[in-house]
Formats: C-alpha cells, sequence, structure tokens
C-alpha cells in the first residue's frame, strides 16, 4: 500500500515545492524591483538630503509608540465582534488583546496563514467554534480594508484635486475597485450566502446565521476600526515632520497615505507584511507633497520602525499573557 501511495504523495510535495518556490520568487522580484528604484532614485536626488539630519530623536518614538499600541486597539474591536457573535464566551479585554498581538507577530507568514491559525488555536482552547473565529477573521479584514481605503481615497482626491486624476488614478481608484465584493460584507444576509455556499461542501454542514453580524452591527464594528487606523497615522506623520518637517495642513493627506499604502500591502497577500508594495505607494502619493528623496527616506524610516514597533507588540503580548489564566491562554 505504501508504494501505491507514494506517487501521489511525491507530486503533492513537488506541487507544494513548486507553489512555495512561486511565492517566494514572487516576493523576491516584488522587494528587489522596489529595492533598485528606491536607490536609483535615492542616488539621483543625495544632494537634496546631505544636509538633512536623519538621527532618531522624539518623534521617532513616538512613531513606534503608535505603530505598538494599533495592534492592541485592533484588538480590542476584534475582541468586541467576537462577543458580540458569542456572548457566552466571555472574552476580555486582555485576551483579545494577547491574541491579537501574536497574530500581528505571525502577520510575516505570507498570505496571513499563521495569524489566522493563531486565532483558530486560541478559539479551540476557549471552546469556541473556529467557524465562528474564521468568520470574525474575515470581518477584521473587511473593516480594515474599510477603514484605511474609504477615508484615504476621499482625504487624497480633495487634498490633490487635478492631480489625483494624474499619476495617482491607479494608486486611488485600484483599490476601491476591492471595496465592491468587499461591501457585501456589511448586508448579512449576501454574506451568509458567500459563506455557506463553499463551508458546506467543505464542512457538509449549514453556518449558523447567528456566526454573522446584522448589518447595524457590521457597520459599528467597521467604524471602530477606524481607531487603529487613526493611531498608525500619528505614528506616520510623526516620522514625516522629523524628516520633512511639513506642516499640520499635511498630516491628514500623510497619515490618510499611510493608511492607504497598509490596505495595498495587506492585498499583495504574496509579499510578507506588503514588504515593497507599501513602500512603492507611500512614495508615489507622497512625492505629490515633497520631493522624491524625501518620501522614499519616510517610506523607510516607516518600514524600519514600524518593525521596531512589532518587537514592542511582541513584548506586550509576553506581558499581557502573563496575566491571564494558564487554561485559556493563547
Amino acid at each position: 500500500m505504501g508504494d501505491v501511495d507514494r506517487p501521489g504523495g511525491e507530486r503533492a510535495t513537488k506541487a507544494g515545492w513548486r507553489r512555495r518556490a512561486l511565492r517566494w520568487g514572487a516576493t523576491t522580484a516584488i522587494v528587489g524591483v522596489v529595492g533598485w528604484l528606491f536607490a536609483t532614485a535615492l542616488i539621483d536626488n543625495w544632494d537634496a538630503l546631505r544636509d538633512r539630519d536623519l538621527r532618531p530623536d522624539g518623534w521617532w518614538a513616538l512613531a513606534i509608540a503608535a505603530f505598538a499600541a494599533a495592534v492592541p486597539v485592533t484588538g480590542l474591536s476584534w475582541g468586541r465582534i467576537v462577543r458580540v457573535l458569542e456572548p457566552d464566551a466571555r472574552v476580555s479585554a486582555r485576551e483579545a488583546i494577547a491574541v491579537q498581538c501574536l497574530s500581528w507577530v505571525l502577520k510575516y507568514i505570507p498570505g496571513q496563514v499563521g495569524s489566522v491559525a493563531n486565532k483558530v488555536l486560541w478559539a479551540k482552547k476557549k471552546g469556541i467554534s473556529r467557524t465562528l473565529i474564521v468568520i470574525t477573521f474575515i470581518y477584521e479584514n473587511v473593516f480594515l480594508q474599510l477603514a484605511s481605503i474609504v477615508p484615504a481615497v476621499i482625504i487624497l482626491f480633495v487634498s490633490l484635486g487635478p492631480r489625483v486624476l494624474g499619476e495617482n488614478a491607479t494608486t486611488l481608484i485600484a483599490p476601491l475597485l476591492v471595496l465592491i465584493p468587499v461591501a457585501a460584507v456589511l448586508y448579512a444576509p449576501l454574506f451568509h450566502r458567500i459563506v455557506a455556499l463553499p463551508a458546506k461542501k467543505i464542512l457538509k454542514r449549514d453556518i449558523p446565521r447567528e456566526y454573522f453580524l446584522s448589518s447595524g452591527q457590521a457597520l459599528r464594528s467597521a467604524i471602530a476600526f477606524l481607531g487603529p487606523r487613526i493611531v498608525n497615522g500619528v505614528g506616520f506623520v510623526a516620522i514625516a515632520v522629523s524628516v520633512s518637517g511639513i506642516s499640520p495642513a499635511e498630516w491628514l493627506p500623510f497619515a490618510a497615505a499611510y493608511a492607504l499604502a497598509g490596505a495595498v500591502g495587506i492585498l499583495a497577500f504574496l509579499v510578507p507584511s506588503g514588504l515593497g508594495v507599501r513602500e512603492a505607494v507611500i512614495v508615489a502619493v507622497l512625492s505629490q507633497y515633497i520631493p522624491l528623496a524625501e518620501a522614499i527616506v519616510i517610506s523607510l524610516i516607516a518600514r524600519l520602525l514600524s518593525t521596531v514597533g512589532d518587537a514592542l507588540v511582541a513584548l506586550i503580548y509576553v506581558i499581557v499573557r502573563r496575566t491571564i489564566p494558564k487554561e485559556i491562554r493563547p
């Protein structure tokens, strides 16, 4: 029997290796191209940066703190969704923060596999339906996209005016097209049908309607997810002030640019944490306000400090986890 099964197993293994090779090949290509373009632009514009003082300062510390704080804020919003859909679960704010922080650290696994797996494993330990947690994970990502794209596009369209119809048209319009199917999540009956059809074939059972937010609940949750995007925006503006000394009139468009870049980075699911993609969107938008070289430096510093912020998120997870009873710790 082992000899009979071996060819199929070998084919599956080879297919898995091909998928991994394709994924990492795409990641390497994207990061490589963006890195080459950034390096070329920096070399061509080096004179504009030579006299700038780019040493770490208090603004950088504020940025790191804001980037890290956005994750617990997201966890609180996600925890509210779980409590609405499963009131008997008694999910505390500390649990939601701990689970969210660990899932955030695991985002570096492409496709968000690590993030959702962490929440599913926690749900099993907690006695919550894993299907329900997967649905809350979908809600979380959809609401973050809505909170990132819609306000950002409106703010940048008003700020840039006629210029938005030029080089930035694709950057702003393409994410809006993604919202067409995403908006279906806000209407519970339609979202239930979309999820129920494949789930019935795979799980061989129906998904209860109680696992879905009503339209009013979904709208309130979507608004709540504006919180983490605002906190992230504060961190990014702090970096821009440190590097380029932007005026208060530019704070809102810069925060919007970072939110939009984060949303596009999530859509680039083959690339861990949107590496390279997020920076490209930031530069495309910020270069409409400041010199190209400064826009590139801001995007690179934002990536660096957000990574430092991720280390702080891991520390928050360790600290908060210790306050949770052992039997339900994430």
